[in-house]
């Protein structure tokens, strides 16, 4: 059974009324997407938003260093 809420919480309140969850693009205005962990999902039509990770490929500090530098190295 889901835990009711307290409609207090789902509005922020410090600078006028408004919501503090996304419009789902898809459904339009009156339908909100649930915050998870990982994502935002709108429980009326299962659209997903997960976010912004960067790359594995992208991040210098797990990768290493890129292979131009490495050959830069190698070379000299």
């Amino acid at each position: 059974m889901p835990q009711k809420r307290n409609k207090h919480e789902l509005y922020d309140t410090s600078e006028g009324v408004s919501r503090k969850n996304k419009i789902c693009p898809r459904c339009g205005p009156g339908i909100f997407l649930a915050k998870h962990a990982d994502r935002e999902s709108c429980g009326a039509c299962g659209y997903t938003e997960f976010p912004n990770k960067p790359k594995e490929e992208d991040s210098p500090e797990e990768k290493g260093k890129k292979p131009a530098e490495e050959a830069k190295e190698s070379s000299e």
